[in-house]
């Protein structure tokens, strides 16, 4: 399940900086990153080190968005917690996804726009979200 922390927690990690030095590059080889990197960034995963973007041709894991390194992380490190707050909007979707796979926590500073079904844990309240409505007023809480 996929839970929301809104704020700053300080174990929390910034994705894009974890990514650089923590990456594994099998990790690129897991058929859902790959659906992720095509999701993202309209990019594809060819092998070993090597994504063909269509903006800057062949490029390395590390020149993909902050947003999917995140994700990335999000998804292969579920024992950490990441600040969601550099995915965009088009993360959204993937997020839930990631939630209905594994277990994974996450801190948010704005109101990122879940499209209905969802299932949110939200941590500051310990409960489940299960409308936009819901997640929407929660949200304004804290942010």
């Amino acid at each position: 399940m996929l839970t929301v922390h809104f704020g700053e927690l300080d174990e929390m990690q910034y994705g894009p900086s974890w990514f650089k030095y923590n990456y594994k590059p099998e990790w690129l080889k897991d058929p859902f990153v790959q659906e992720m990197i095509k999701g993202v960034d309209n990019s594809e995963y060819v092998d070993g080190l090597v994504i063909n973007s269509p903006v800057f041709g062949p490029i390395p894991p590390e020149r993909l968005s902050g947003g999917l390194k995140t994700l990335i992380m999000i998804y292969k490190r579920t024992d950490l917690i990441f600040d969601a707050t550099s995915c965009g909007q088009n993360c959204a979707v993937w997020l839930k996804e990631i939630g209905r796979r594994v277990d994974v926590k996450v801190c948010l500073e704005y109101l990122m726009d879940f499209a209905e079904p969802l299932e949110i844990m939200i941590d500051n309240e310990n409960r489940i979200v299960r409308s936009e409505k819901d997640f929407m007023y929660t949200a304004m809480k804290y942010i």
